[in-house]
């Protein structure tokens, strides 16, 4: 009985942990979406590039804790990322017209040196079908998805990483 339920249990937890992470086995193109910069400028997603390395696109709201968590814990290794990978972050707002004024000052207030866009009218959300948020996108070197993950939990930034560094080896 004692394996049964040990085997339900780690049956479960393998189901779970598939749902949120998801490596791509074809890569997807980057979709063209129009949206803005954190400033206001229209900006078209093919323009999201890094020269060939790779990218993390992680989408947020002001009003999500574990986006907040996330972001923050990736600005405390981020210096570090760009000097051993040359990885570049783009960090994509789903906050609506109303509220989207926070970003700005949240990005300043925390020193993010990410590019911040805004997905105002969740166009750029709607074509990747991101449903729940932190919802984090790797992409290689020629601007192909490869890799995704939803939710947040502590210390999986370090995943990230290690997705971007299996990108640099494999190219």
């Amino acid at each position: 009985m004692k394996n049964l339920i040990f085997t339900v249990l780690l049956s479960s937890l393998l189901i779970f942990t598939n749902a949120q992470e998801k490596s791509i086995t074809k890569a997807i193109p980057l979709p063209s979406v129009d949206i803005k910069t954190v400033n206001g400028k229209s900006f078209n997603t093919k323009d999201i590039q890094n020269d060939g390395k790779p990218i993390i696109i992680c989408f947020f709201a002001t009003w999500c804790k574990p986006c907040m968590v996330e972001l923050k814990s990736i600005a405390e290794v981020y210096d570090d990322w760009q000097d051993e990978t040359g990885v570049k972050i783009y960090a994509v707002s789903i906050d609506d017209t109303r509220s989207s004024a926070k970003v700005l000052p949240l990005v300043n207030a925390n020193d993010w040196n990410y590019e911040v866009l805004l997905d105002e009218n969740q166009d750029f959300k709607r074509i990747l079908n991101v449903n729940d948020i932190p919802h984090t996108f790797i992409l290689n070197g020629n601007r192909e998805i490869i890799w995704q993950h939803t939710s947040y939990a502590p210390g999986v930034e370090k995943e990230y990483i290690q997705v971007v560094k299996k990108i640099l080896e494999e190219k």
